[in-house]
């Protein structure tokens, strides 16, 4: 479920500004798609199982617009109103004001609140995702909702080469994850991948805030898609070895399967 197109966080290594995507005008240039609610509702309702909806892969559903369009929330009165499930991706502490919709969706169907962390310091953080909340505060919304018994899993990607791929940062973000009790944490690598498009603006914020970095790439991975970071192996014991410590799940196909799964729950006389 896309609702928006494009985004305004402003992360530098956003993978969707990429030119296979088709974007004719700037990226923070947001298309809303208006009707939303509509189309979901008339999907919905000609559906004859239940399922899970996924949003925030492609664009965050709550960007700066969401604060006065609030289609978001709109769409998320029409899953719980049908009893579907949902399974929201974003950066941003705004979905707090939708926790009361989510834990309803949560009690009748299934809802997983996936939160990105890249980096434990929030100077940092505020350099490489400069108009969303920091990591502290996204922590926080990880631990609200865990707190309503609202399962949420984290996307510890990317991770930068040369800026962010640190024992020290993996190691402080995991800790964070055990202590707040998230389901699952997904990465593929520890690394980020660059395409044409997303490539030439991630290297002018290189030049920008970290100079001399962008020569240490283009050295080491040249145009390449995949770009590990030099510590990939090492970082990669760290966070399997701490997530099998504590349960949590760190497979990605695992994490995928949970959030697609939706359980049959037997409505009692006693929950009317």
């Amino acid at each position: 479920m896309n609702i928006y197109r494009g985004c305004t966080h402003g992360c530098i290594y956003c993978d969707s500004r990429s030119l296979c995507y088709q974007f004719t005008h700037a990226f923070e240039d947001i298309e809303v798609k208006k009707n939303a609610p509509e189309l979901l509702e008339k999907a919905l309702r000609s559906k004859r199982e239940k399922c899970m909806i996924g949003t925030g892969s492609m664009s965050d559903p709550y960007m700066h617009c969401e604060k006065e369009l609030r289609l978001t929330r709109k769409c998320l009165e029409i899953i719980e109103r049908y009893g579907f499930g949902v399974a929201v991706q974003t950066k941003s502490d705004m979905i707090l004001d939708d926790i009361d919709l989510l834990d309803s969706i949560n009690k009748k169907a299934k809802c997983v609140v996936q939160i990105t962390l890249t980096t434990y310091d929030d100077d940092l953080c505020s350099i490489i995702e400069p108009n969303v909340c920091n990591t502290k505060r996204r922590i926080e919304v990880l631990e609200q909702m865990n707190k309503r018994g609202i399962p949420t899993v984290v996307w510890l990607t990317p991770v930068l080469p040369f800026v962010n791929d640190t024992e020290e940062n993996i190691t402080a973000i995991l800790e964070e994850c055990v202590r707040v009790g998230v389901k699952g944490i997904i990465n593929f690598d520890m690394g980020l991948t660059l395409r044409e498009g997303d490539r030439e603006y991630f290297y002018a914020a290189l030049d920008k805030h970290f100079p001399g970095i962008k020569d240490k790439y283009i050295y080491h991975y040249g145009n390449s898609y995949e770009v590990p970071s030099p510590n990939a192996k090492q970082l990669m014991k760290i966070f399997k070895r701490i997530c099998k410590d504590n349960g949590i799940m760190c497979d990605p196909d695992e994490c995928f399967r949970y959030m697609n799964e939706l359980p049959d729950k037997q409505i009692s006389i006693f929950d009317l």
